[in-house]
């Protein structure tokens, strides 16, 4: 038997087949850590026998793939979750998922499910969960009317520097980034916080924020200054990073003038795919922009673009230099390489920033 001895709740995160995916950035999240779960195996059956972690970027993180979820509860005691680890176009879940989920819930594991199809909502499952005493946590069902918030201004008394980290598409590591460097905040003695704006940013131990897309638009904002202003006065933090969503002009869903206008954050992280064409790979959506066009839109909301953060998808280590090389002269901008080379050419900015 396996066992680690950790005070987090132990998890598995089911990919069922996709965790190379793109559509598994929740299980990506997941494995390059947590605060709330302790993450200790992946079902993936095309994956099964190797490590989530060198299979996610080469790094060697000891969280086990398996085959299935039976084989997974054999070889590790104590596991208390089951988290869904994708996150599909339209949040459906997939019906080859559900047996995994059902044989999960009879071995007394809660479900966490990050997806717009509800597990509550479906009888079956609900019933399954109750016969067996376990609980089935969606974590994007809407909060009631009563527990959201309007935007009030209040935003605009914060002295504290507010940094959104956006991107020119979805499923480009803005949570991540956003993430890393907080990271490497810390490690420099800095009270960094980050408002989470998804699930995944939840999943691994938010405190402050909100998702976003299952929020009624009314009041987008209001909860999202809510979670910036309560972050604050409980934490005095020396900067807040704000966690992006989509792109500002994604036509299937554009987001993140909120976060530079309704958020107040005047600097701004950007993170791009320089082999990436079209939004969300789909020709039929058009074309990504130029980087140097996106940085004049954010200038036009008043906010400031401190630095590029590469996602170097498709890229061998060398064409990732290369476009970090070429982006910086074209730019005049520092140009992170977050999975390469870590975030540490943010902290010299965010120390100036703070001296401010």
């Amino acid at each position: 038997m396996i066992e680690k001895n950790k005070k987090l709740p132990k998890a598995i995160v089911l990919t069922n087949g996709l965790l190379t995916h793109s559509d598994a950035k929740t299980a990506h999240g997941l494995i390059r850590g947590s605060e709330r779960f302790q993450v200790v195996a992946v079902i993936d059956q095309l994956e099964a026998g190797k490590d989530a972690g060198e299979v996610l970027d080469g790094k060697h993180r000891n969280i086990l793939v398996f085959a299935s979820a039976t084989k997974a509860l054999e070889e590790i005691e104590g596991i208390q979750y089951c988290i869904i680890g994708i996150a599909t176009v339209g949040g459906k879940l997939p019906e080859d998922f559900l047996p995994v989920l059902e044989t999960c819930i009879r071995n007394g594991i809660s479900i966490v499910n990050g997806l717009h199809e509800f597990l509550s909502d479906l009888p079956s499952m609900q019933a399954l969960a109750n016969e067996f005493q376990v609980s089935l946590i969606d974590v994007r069902k809407p909060k009631a009317k009563k527990d959201l918030h309007f935007w009030t201004g209040e935003i605009f008394k914060i002295k504290t520097p507010i940094i959104a980290v956006i991107g020119m598409d979805c499923a480009m590591g803005k949570r991540t980034t956003c993430r890393l460097i907080r990271q490497a905040c810390e490690a420099e003695g800095m009270n960094a916080q980050m408002i989470y704006t998804g699930q995944t940013g939840w999943l691994q131990g938010g405190k402050y924020g909100f998702v976003f897309d299952s929020t009624l638009n009314d009041f987008i904002s209001g909860e999202l200054e809510h979670a910036i202003v309560t972050c604050n006065q409980e934490t005095s933090p020396d900067l807040i990073l704000l966690e992006g969503q989509s792109a500002l002009r994604n036509p299937s869903g554009p987001c993140g003038s909120e976060l530079l206008v309704s958020g107040n954050a005047k600097q701004v992280v950007l993170v791009v795919a320089p082999k990436r064409k079209y939004y969300e790979e789909l020709p039929e959506w058009g074309e990504i922009p130029s980087v140097a066009s996106e940085i004049a839109l954010i200038k036009m909301y008043g906010s400031n673009v401190m630095a590029i953060a590469i996602n170097t998808e498709h890229c061998s280590n060398e064409e990732a230099y290369q476009f970090q090389t070429a982006m910086e002269q074209e730019l005049g901008l520092p140009v992170l390489l977050p999975l390469q080379e870590g975030v540490g050419k943010m902290i010299p900015l965010l120390k100036n920033l703070i001296k401010r």
